[in-house]
């Protein structure tokens, strides 16, 4: 089975970033900011190996009819 990876917008991996550094300043429960910190840690990685290893995508500039 061949791994088929989809390319991911950028506002994911901001949104990953910025998700990060607001659980680990602003979340004072330790075990909320753990799971945070994992979830948007792990859509960090997605949107890095989708960033490096996804097929580039053209786009047409004219519509054919």
């Amino acid at each position: 089975m061949t791994w088929k990876i989809a390319p991911l917008h950028a506002s994911f991996m901001l949104v990953a970033i910025v998700g990060f550094f607001l659980t680990a300043f602003w979340i004072k429960d330790l075990s909320w900011k753990f799971t945070l910190l994992l979830v948007f840690a792990v859509m960090f990685i997605a949107a890095f190996i989708s960033m490096s290893k996804a097929p580039i995508i053209k786009k047409e500039t004219r519509s054919r009819k």
